[in-house]
Protein backbone atom coordinates (compact mmCIF):
# COMPACT_ATOMS: atom_id res chain seq x y z
CA UNK A 1 0.00 0.00 0.00
CA UNK A 2 0.90 3.59 -0.63
CA UNK A 3 2.23 5.46 2.22
CA UNK A 4 -0.43 7.39 4.84
CA UNK A 5 -0.36 11.39 3.72
CA UNK A 6 -3.82 12.13 5.47
CA UNK A 7 -5.62 11.34 7.88
CA UNK A 8 -9.55 12.52 8.31
CA UNK A 9 -11.73 12.01 11.67
CA UNK A 10 -15.02 11.67 12.26
CA UNK A 11 -16.04 14.07 15.52
CA UNK A 12 -19.60 12.48 16.66
CA UNK A 13 -18.65 9.77 19.11
CA UNK A 14 -14.91 10.16 17.53
CA UNK A 15 -13.58 13.47 18.52
CA UNK A 16 -16.64 14.49 20.65
CA UNK A 17 -19.07 13.04 22.94
CA UNK A 18 -22.52 12.62 21.76
CA UNK A 19 -24.70 14.05 23.94
CA UNK A 20 -22.39 14.13 27.19
CA UNK A 21 -24.15 17.45 27.47
CA UNK A 22 -27.19 16.27 28.73
CA UNK A 23 -25.60 15.93 32.25
CA UNK A 24 -24.52 19.76 32.32
CA UNK A 25 -28.05 20.48 30.69
CA UNK A 26 -29.89 18.89 33.55
CA UNK A 27 -27.35 19.95 36.32
CA UNK A 28 -28.30 23.59 35.31
CA UNK A 29 -31.92 22.72 35.66
CA UNK A 30 -32.59 22.92 31.58
CA UNK A 31 -34.68 20.61 29.87
CA UNK A 32 -32.67 18.12 27.57
CA UNK A 33 -32.27 19.10 23.80
CA UNK A 34 -35.09 16.84 22.81
CA UNK A 35 -37.61 18.80 25.07
CA UNK A 36 -36.34 22.61 24.73
CA UNK A 37 -36.39 22.13 20.57
CA UNK A 38 -40.39 21.32 21.20
CA UNK A 39 -40.55 24.14 23.81
CA UNK A 40 -39.22 26.22 20.92
CA UNK A 41 -41.32 25.81 18.18
CA UNK A 42 -44.20 26.44 20.17
CA UNK A 43 -43.21 29.49 21.81
CA UNK A 44 -42.37 30.73 18.30
CA UNK A 45 -46.35 29.23 17.18
CA UNK A 46 -48.36 30.52 19.88
CA UNK A 47 -46.92 34.71 18.77
CA UNK A 48 -49.33 33.00 15.48
CA UNK A 49 -50.89 30.22 15.06
CA UNK A 50 -51.29 28.26 18.78
CA UNK A 51 -50.78 24.54 18.11
CA UNK A 52 -51.47 21.80 21.01
CA UNK A 53 -48.31 20.53 22.36
CA UNK A 54 -49.13 17.20 21.80
CA UNK A 55 -49.87 17.72 18.11
CA UNK A 56 -46.30 19.63 17.98
CA UNK A 57 -44.82 16.93 19.75
CA UNK A 58 -46.19 14.08 17.18
CA UNK A 59 -45.07 16.92 14.35
CA UNK A 60 -41.14 16.25 15.80
CA UNK A 61 -41.08 13.03 16.31
CA UNK A 62 -42.61 12.24 12.74
CA UNK A 63 -39.71 14.51 11.23
CA UNK A 64 -36.93 13.18 13.03
CA UNK A 65 -37.83 9.65 12.35
CA UNK A 66 -37.91 10.55 8.54
CA UNK A 67 -34.70 12.81 9.00
CA UNK A 68 -33.21 9.20 10.27
CA UNK A 69 -34.40 7.34 7.51
CA UNK A 70 -33.50 9.51 4.91
CA UNK A 71 -29.80 10.36 6.62
CA UNK A 72 -29.34 6.31 6.92
CA UNK A 73 -30.88 4.83 4.30
CA UNK A 74 -30.42 7.48 1.50
CA UNK A 75 -27.26 9.25 3.23
CA UNK A 76 -28.79 12.60 2.71
CA UNK A 77 -28.41 15.41 5.73
CA UNK A 78 -31.61 17.66 5.82
CA UNK A 79 -30.81 21.00 7.10
CA UNK A 80 -32.13 22.25 10.37
CA UNK A 81 -33.99 24.68 8.22
CA UNK A 82 -35.58 22.04 6.12
CA UNK A 83 -36.52 19.57 9.23
CA UNK A 84 -38.24 22.46 10.84
CA UNK A 85 -39.79 23.60 7.29
CA UNK A 86 -41.01 20.55 7.22
CA UNK A 87 -42.69 20.34 10.59
CA UNK A 88 -44.46 23.42 9.69
CA UNK A 89 -45.97 22.31 6.39
CA UNK A 90 -47.01 19.14 8.38
CA UNK A 91 -48.62 22.00 11.15
CA UNK A 92 -50.05 24.15 8.20
CA UNK A 93 -48.38 26.81 9.75
CA UNK A 94 -45.69 29.17 9.14
CA UNK A 95 -43.18 31.71 10.52
CA UNK A 96 -41.62 35.48 9.49
CA UNK A 97 -38.93 35.03 7.87
CA UNK A 98 -36.87 36.43 10.80
CA UNK A 99 -38.49 34.71 13.27
CA UNK A 100 -37.88 31.58 11.31
CA UNK A 101 -34.14 32.77 11.15
CA UNK A 102 -34.04 32.78 14.90
CA UNK A 103 -35.97 29.47 15.60
CA UNK A 104 -33.00 27.69 13.33
CA UNK A 105 -30.40 29.55 15.21
CA UNK A 106 -31.34 28.30 18.97
CA UNK A 107 -31.43 24.78 17.19
CA UNK A 108 -28.15 25.34 15.86
CA UNK A 109 -26.20 26.79 18.67
CA UNK A 110 -27.95 24.76 21.49
CA UNK A 111 -24.51 22.80 21.90
CA UNK A 112 -22.53 25.98 21.88
CA UNK A 113 -24.59 26.88 25.19
CA UNK A 114 -24.00 23.56 27.27
CA UNK A 115 -21.15 21.92 25.28
CA UNK A 116 -20.15 18.29 24.58
CA UNK A 117 -17.20 16.54 26.18
CA UNK A 118 -14.01 15.53 23.81
CA UNK A 119 -13.04 11.97 23.90
CA UNK A 120 -10.20 11.24 26.12
CA UNK A 121 -6.68 11.82 24.99
CA UNK A 122 -7.94 13.26 21.38
CA UNK A 123 -6.26 16.86 21.76
CA UNK A 124 -2.66 15.34 22.59
CA UNK A 125 -3.29 12.82 20.16
CA UNK A 126 -4.55 14.93 17.10
CA UNK A 127 -1.66 17.53 17.63
CA UNK A 128 1.14 14.36 18.28
CA UNK A 129 -0.56 13.05 14.48
CA UNK A 130 -0.34 16.82 12.87
CA UNK A 131 2.89 16.91 13.06
CA UNK A 132 3.48 13.71 10.62
CA UNK A 133 0.66 13.72 8.56
CA UNK A 134 -2.02 16.22 7.09
CA UNK A 135 -5.27 16.30 9.12
CA UNK A 136 -9.12 16.76 8.05
CA UNK A 137 -12.75 16.18 8.97
CA UNK A 138 -15.25 14.33 7.28
CA UNK A 139 -18.25 14.29 9.51
CA UNK A 140 -22.31 13.98 9.35
CA UNK A 141 -24.27 16.39 11.42
CA UNK A 142 -27.25 16.26 13.10
CA UNK A 143 -28.54 19.69 14.51
CA UNK A 144 -25.36 21.01 15.46
CA UNK A 145 -24.39 21.98 11.47
CA UNK A 146 -20.51 22.66 10.38
CA UNK A 147 -20.86 26.28 12.17
CA UNK A 148 -21.32 25.03 15.19
CA UNK A 149 -18.92 22.51 14.95
CA UNK A 150 -16.04 24.72 13.60
CA UNK A 151 -16.90 26.90 16.55
CA UNK A 152 -16.60 23.99 19.53
CA UNK A 153 -13.07 22.53 17.46
CA UNK A 154 -12.32 26.29 17.37
CA UNK A 155 -12.33 27.12 21.17
CA UNK A 156 -10.40 23.65 21.90
CA UNK A 157 -7.60 25.18 19.93
CA UNK A 158 -8.00 22.30 17.41
CA UNK A 159 -9.95 23.62 14.35
CA UNK A 160 -6.16 25.21 13.19
CA UNK A 161 -4.94 21.57 13.25
CA UNK A 162 -7.24 20.27 10.02
CA UNK A 163 -6.86 21.18 6.51
CA UNK A 164 -10.21 20.04 5.21
CA UNK A 165 -13.38 20.39 6.61
CA UNK A 166 -16.12 18.14 5.47
CA UNK A 167 -19.29 18.67 7.17
CA UNK A 168 -22.73 16.78 5.44
CA UNK A 169 -25.48 19.52 6.24
CA UNK A 170 -23.06 21.71 3.95
CA UNK A 171 -22.03 19.09 1.19
CA UNK A 172 -25.91 17.66 1.16
CA UNK A 173 -25.07 14.22 1.66
CA UNK A 174 -23.84 12.14 4.16
CA UNK A 175 -21.22 9.06 4.55
CA UNK A 176 -20.44 6.73 3.12
CA UNK A 177 -21.44 8.17 0.20
CA UNK A 178 -17.67 8.53 -2.03
CA UNK A 179 -18.12 11.78 -2.89
CA UNK A 180 -17.45 13.29 0.46
CA UNK A 181 -14.28 10.79 0.27
CA UNK A 182 -13.02 11.87 -2.91
CA UNK A 183 -13.95 15.11 -2.41
CA UNK A 184 -11.11 14.99 0.98
CA UNK A 185 -9.00 13.87 -1.42
CA UNK A 186 -9.07 16.21 -4.31
CA UNK A 187 -9.00 18.95 -1.74
CA UNK A 188 -5.90 17.30 -0.01
CA UNK A 189 -4.19 16.87 -2.54
CA UNK A 190 -3.84 13.15 -2.19
CA UNK A 191 -4.58 9.23 -4.07
CA UNK A 192 -7.14 7.72 -2.14
CA UNK A 193 -5.03 4.99 -1.29
CA UNK A 194 -2.97 7.46 0.59
CA UNK A 195 -5.73 8.71 3.06
CA UNK A 196 -6.69 7.07 6.52
CA UNK A 197 -10.21 7.94 7.86
CA UNK A 198 -11.14 7.00 11.77
CA UNK A 199 -14.50 7.06 12.95
CA UNK A 200 -17.07 5.11 15.05
CA UNK A 201 -19.55 3.44 12.83
CA UNK A 202 -18.46 0.56 10.71
CA UNK A 203 -21.34 1.39 8.21
CA UNK A 204 -20.26 4.87 7.38
CA UNK A 205 -16.69 4.99 8.52
CA UNK A 206 -15.30 1.81 7.00
CA UNK A 207 -17.31 1.03 4.37
CA UNK A 208 -17.00 4.73 2.97
CA UNK A 209 -13.38 5.19 2.61
CA UNK A 210 -13.51 1.15 1.75
CA UNK A 211 -15.39 2.46 -1.55
CA UNK A 212 -12.85 4.50 -2.77
CA UNK A 213 -10.12 2.65 -2.02
CA UNK A 214 -8.54 4.57 1.10
CA UNK A 215 -8.31 2.65 4.10
CA UNK A 216 -10.30 2.95 7.56
CA UNK A 217 -9.37 2.64 11.58
CA UNK A 218 -12.74 2.00 13.88
CA UNK A 219 -12.48 4.22 17.06
CA UNK A 220 -13.85 2.33 20.22
CA UNK A 221 -12.86 5.27 22.91
CA UNK A 222 -16.55 6.64 23.08
CA UNK A 223 -18.82 3.51 22.08
CA UNK A 224 -17.94 -0.29 20.71
CA UNK A 225 -20.71 -0.59 18.17
CA UNK A 226 -19.52 -4.03 17.20
CA UNK A 227 -15.57 -4.24 16.48
CA UNK A 228 -16.09 -7.73 16.65
CA UNK A 229 -17.02 -7.76 13.46
CA UNK A 230 -15.45 -4.81 11.96
CA UNK A 231 -13.70 -4.83 8.19
CA UNK A 232 -11.05 -2.05 9.25
CA UNK A 233 -7.56 -2.29 8.80
CA UNK A 234 -7.07 -1.93 12.84
CA UNK A 235 -9.20 -0.70 15.99
CA UNK A 236 -8.58 1.58 19.01
CA UNK A 237 -9.78 2.13 22.12
CA UNK A 238 -7.32 4.19 23.62
CA UNK A 239 -6.33 7.29 21.58
CA UNK A 240 -2.97 6.86 23.15
CA UNK A 241 -2.62 4.04 20.95
CA UNK A 242 -3.91 5.52 17.70
CA UNK A 243 -0.20 7.33 16.64
CA UNK A 244 1.51 4.22 16.87
CA UNK A 245 -1.53 2.29 14.98
CA UNK A 246 -1.26 4.72 12.00
CA UNK A 247 2.76 4.70 11.94
CA UNK A 248 2.29 0.84 11.55
CA UNK A 249 -0.27 1.17 8.69
CA UNK A 250 1.95 3.63 7.28
CA UNK A 251 4.95 0.97 6.97
CA UNK A 252 3.01 -1.75 5.33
Amino acid sequence: MPRVRAITFDLWDTVLIDDSDESKRKAAGKSSKRVERRDLLEHFLRKHTPVPRNIIDAAYDVADEAFRKVWGELHVTWTVRERLSLILKGLGASLPDREMDELVRLHEDMELEFRPDFASGVHDALRTLHGRYTLGVISDTVFSPGRTLRKLLADEGLLELFEVLIFSDEAGCSKPEEVLFTGACRSLGIKAEELLHVGDREEKDIVGPHAVGARGILCTVVVDRGSSGTKAEAVFDDYRKLPEIVEQLDER
